[in-house]
């Protein structure tokens, strides 16, 4: 499993796409603004997500 760093992209949960913020011991903090169709999906613009449950896209 690679862990992502700040800076990255990461896919998770059925395409979600967003920018790693912050890396923590078990997770990553993920700004979700990136993303073309944000403001028709009502989410909040960050989330949490568990080094389990990502991909990498973009590594920078």
């Amino acid at each position: 499993m690679k862990i992502a760093k700040v800076g990255n992209v990461i896919e998770f949960k059925d395409g979600l796409k967003g920018i790693v913020e912050k890396v923590n011991e078990n997770s990553v903090i993920v700004d979700l603004t990136i993303m073309d169709d944000f403001s028709d999906l009502e989410l909040d613009a960050r989330t949490v997500v568990n080094h389990k449950n990502y991909r990498i896209v973009t590594e920078r």
